[in-house]
């Protein structure tokens, strides 16, 4: 194991060999992991390839890249892992440019980021491989580099990545060395004590400035083992990733653990158990480079044909026709966190987005998807996701790359009910039911409790900013379960959380109260019983179905005022009176009014007798309460989201 720092600036990174299938990346060092053995035999080849003078000939059809060439011992599959925004796909960059993939320009910035979200938001959301061609004392290796990404929306895109790696790159942010705060050596020790990882182990990198770089990728030959494989058995490829070409069908990113695939192959898929011809198989450089085979150990692309989003999914197991296989045990399937309805705006748009929905999910399998209607709304669907951020990122994803314009309503998370009576439990064939949809939320003397999702959250601040953050905890309904001193300035706080309290806009409130110092992460950790209540919201006294949410009893009325009051914010005036409304049942628990526009009637009378003035008034005000009775009021579909979005706690 080692580690490195730096943030394009100073980075703490730490490179660990892992077994490979493991779900998530350890925190603690493994005294059992394997260590590098020094490569023994002799290397000769009769030719040399790199990634530069692969990208040099790529527009003149050079041929194809023999990689036979490389033997297992001189593959490296690694993954770059890291909290958001603390520089990986700057350090890929440079590695990029280390190896010749691309150029040494002022432009190389998110070069593997190539949504259009990515570079916008400055994040990563899409893992993106990289086959790069290096030579280190006098021989020539192939290192498979995985960029991840780093919010906790996408751990599932870090875990599929994982199961396709021998190793990982933990970039650990430690500031800029131009700062008089600048500590390295106190990250140094922060890493020891909370990864178990000895400080003269870490290597101080800029990758910003390119300082040192160059020995990230020298220690990932020494200390990341090769891949365990076996080429003489028949081919055994694990689908780790696919995106969608609409000429092309499927391209499905495969790392081969047994055997060999080349085009013209008849592959089997173990999930479905349909024959495929294999049309073209290759490397990214990052781009595609189509190659005569790819061997065991490798990881690259497969296209064979697959036009139905269905067929290739994420964890199958690939092998050639007549030579079946066990399959690759995969890796744990993606549990959605988050559930919200979408809508097309116009429902002759439905087949239009529909195929666009499908296509989206196959390059991002973790979001799950139901059919569902609605009155105001028509058909649509309830769609799941890991959290805010991956909905937010997929709606804008569905708007720039397939211009489809949607609707979506109030998030909310998966809720349970343990049912009371025989009758109901033969109805829904089960005890206990989930709830995805808040307007399907039974009612209290059908159930005999409510079971609500909690999450172990992990918080880690500068100890001056700990009082301000336990407060903000505690009115998430949080209940501490350790706390712990990293070194004499940092704080490590362990809490059990309600997932519905988080889920919204708890990170931006934590950002917002430790000027961006405090990190945070979580992990399911079951459900327990709750007090629920389903909180309708009318406009005018008509519920409006969309805007239907579950909350805690003894934050209803909270919860119910700041909706209102967004809402207020959020609607157009019209010209008659708005009443918005939170209710339980039959009781109001909030109310606000969006005042009406009005035109001056009595701009005309210049003195004159008060009836006439009272006359008008009287008027005008019969002419409003009939318009209020008639008239539609349109929700902007961005309300969906703001409505929920509590103020930040100062």
């Amino acid at each position: 194991m080692w580690a490195l720092a730096g943030r394009g600036w100073w980075r703490g990174l730490v490179l660990k060999p892992r077994a490979t299938g493991a779900a998530r990346p350890g925190l603690s060092r493994d005294p059992s992991a394997p260590t590098v053995r020094a490569a023994t035999n002799s290397w000769t080849t009769d030719r040399l390839y790199s990634s530069a003078e692969l990208k040099v000939t790529a527009s003149k059809s050079p041929e194809k890249p023999d990689m036979s060439k490389f033997l297992v011992e001189d593959i490296r599959n690694f993954s770059i892992i890291a909290h958001v925004d603390h520089g990986k796909s700057t350090l890929a960059d440079r590695l990029l440019e280390l190896t010749g993939t691309i150029d040494k320009t002022k432009n190389n910035k998110q070069v593997l980021d190539k949504l259009q979200v990515e570079r916008e938001r400055g994040i990563t959301v899409k893992a993106q491989t990289a086959s790069l061609f290096y030579s280190f004392q006098g021989k020539q290796y192939l290192l498979n580099l995985i960029d991840t990404p780093g919010h906790v929306d996408f751990s599932y895109e870090v875990s599929r990545s994982l199961s396709a790696c021998q190793g990982v790159l933990l970039v650990v942010d430690a500031n800029e060395i131009d700062l008089k705060n600048a500590d390295p050596e106190m990250v140094e020790k922060q890493i020891e004590k909370v990864f178990d990882i000895p400080s003269d182990e870490c290597i101080k990198i800029s990758a910003k400035l390119g300082t040192n770089v160059e020995s990230v990728l020298q220690a990932v030959i020494e200390r990341i083992p090769p891949p365990k494989v076996h080429r003489k058995n028949p081919l055994r490829a694990l689908v780790f990733d696919s995106t969608f070409d609409q000429y092309r069908g499927v391209i499905a990113n495969v790392a081969l653990f047994d055997g060999a695939v080349s085009k013209g192959d008849k592959i089997v898929s173990a999930h479905n158990q349909k024959t495929y011809e294999v049309n073209e198989v290759g490397v990214l450089n990052p781009n595609e480079k189509s190659t005569h085979k790819l061997y065991a150990g490798q990881v690259g692309y497969l296209i064979a044909g697959m036009k139905d989003v269905t067929e290739a999914q994420i964890g199958d197991t690939l092998y050639l026709h007549n030579h079946p296989v066990e399959p690759l045990p995969g890796f744990k399937s993606a549990k959605p966190m988050v559930f919200a309805g979408m809508y097309p705006v116009d429902q002759s748009e439905y087949n239009n987005l529909k195929s666009a929905i499908e296509k989206l999910t196959l390059n991002d399998s973790s979001v799950t998807v139901h059919r569902d209607s609605s009155l105001a709304l028509g058909a649509g669907w309830r769609l799941g996701f890991l959290g805010l951020l991956h909905m937010e990122v997929f709606n804008q994803r569905l708007e720039q790359e397939y211009n489809a314009a949607v609707i979506l309503t109030t998030p909310t998370v998966p809720y349970k009910a343990v049912l009371s009576s025989a009758k109901l439990i033969k109805e829904y064939r089960q005890k206990e039911i989930t709830i995805i949809n808040p307007a399907q939320f039974p009612d209290k003397p059908k159930v005999t409790e409510y079971l609500e999702p909690i999450v172990l959250g992990t918080i880690i601040t500068p100890d001056e900013y700990t009082g301000k953050i336990m407060m903000l905890c505690q009115a998430r309904r949080a209940v501490q379960q350790n706390m712990m001193f990293i070194d004499q300035s940092r704080v490590m706080l362990k809490y059990l959380f309600p997932l519905n309290e988080i889920v919204v806009d708890f990170y931006d409130s934590l950002k917002s109260l430790s000027s961006g110092y405090a990190s945070f992460d979580y992990e399911d950790a079951g459900y327990q019983t709750a007090e629920l209540v389903k909180m309708d919201i009318l406009l005018n006294g008509n519920i409006v179905e969309e805007l239907v949410t579950i909350v805690h009893k003894d934050k209803a009325h909270t919860v119910g005022k700041t909706i209102c009051e967004r809402l207020k914010d959020t609607l157009p005036r019209q010209l008659f009176e708005i009443a918005i409304q939170a209710a339980i049942g039959s009781k109001i628990v909030a109310r606000e009014t969006v005042k009406p526009y009005r035109k001056n009637v009595l701009a005309k009378c210049y003195g004159g007798d008060i009836t006439r003035k009272m006359k008008l008034l009287k008027r005008q005000a019969e002419g409003k309460k009939r318009m209020r009775k008639i008239g539609n009021i349109e929700v902007p579909k961005d309300a969906f989201i703001k409505v929920l979005k509590t103020q930040t706690n100062k």
